[in-house]
């Protein structure tokens, strides 16, 4: 776990360490070990990730950075766009459906966890992004996810090519490399920066928990 330590996120080794608890558990109770070994560390307190957000003059550079002359430049600025006013997770984004935009309520329709459906507003510089690529960027298709990818046969990005196009982005704009989900926390801090309370960042977030906004 020590080496685990060094190069896996907080959460990713927090589920690892889950894991083996139950596994020692089970191993103990079936009498394969002598001795109950589940006693493994908890993970540390998330001080390190926490500060892993970046601030608003970064966001900036990491939207500039986009070459909004081209398709692929279009497209990466809209998700990129999405990510920081949204705050959409990476699998979110992936999964967004042209009808899932209702333009004439200002709306998006967003499939979360456990498909949960939620409509958020659309802010306008959301929408201008959308609206961008899909106009002058996305190719044509039979593929009904918004963000596709930019050669044949234009098939739907999944969510680890989302992340990716933050994490060129990151190295475009000379910004500390970040994934996906940095830019949620991002969201986050930005709304409460702004002024907004834990229940409004919440609702945005879709968080089920009000200590999951906490965190």
């Amino acid at each position: 776990m020590l080496e685990q330590s060094a190069c896996r996120s907080v959460g990713s080794l927090g589920n690892t360490i889950t894991g083996l608890r139950a596994l020692l558990r089970f191993l103990y109770l079936r009498r394969y070990t002598p001795l109950p070994l589940a006693a493994v560390p908890a993970v540390a307190a998330r001080r390190a990730e926490a500060s892993r957000t970046l601030s608003a003059g970064q966001v900036t550079r990491l939207l500039a950075s986009c070459d909004r002359g081209t398709a692929i430049g279009r497209r990466d600025y809209a998700i990129l766009t999405v990510l920081v006013r949204l705050g959409l997770r990476a699998g979110e984004v992936a999964a967004l459906m042209l009808d899932d935009i209702d333009w004439r309520a200002g709306e998006l329709v967003v499939v979360g966890k456990g498909g949960r459906r939620d409509r958020l507003p659309l802010p306008v510089d959301v929408g201008q992004a959308l609206a961008a690529y899909l106009r002058r960027g996305r190719p044509r298709g039979e593929c009904r996810h918004v963000f596709v990818h930019a050669r044949a046969p234009y098939c739907a990005m999944g969510r680890w090519a989302v992340s990716h196009v933050v994490v060129r982005a990151c190295q475009r704009a000379g910004v500390p490399e970040l994934r996906a989900h940095r830019l949620r926390h991002g969201a986050a801090t930005e709304m409460h920066r702004a002024g907004a309370g834990l229940v409004e960042i919440g609702q945005v977030l879709r968080h089920r928990h009000a200590a999951t906004t906490t965190i």
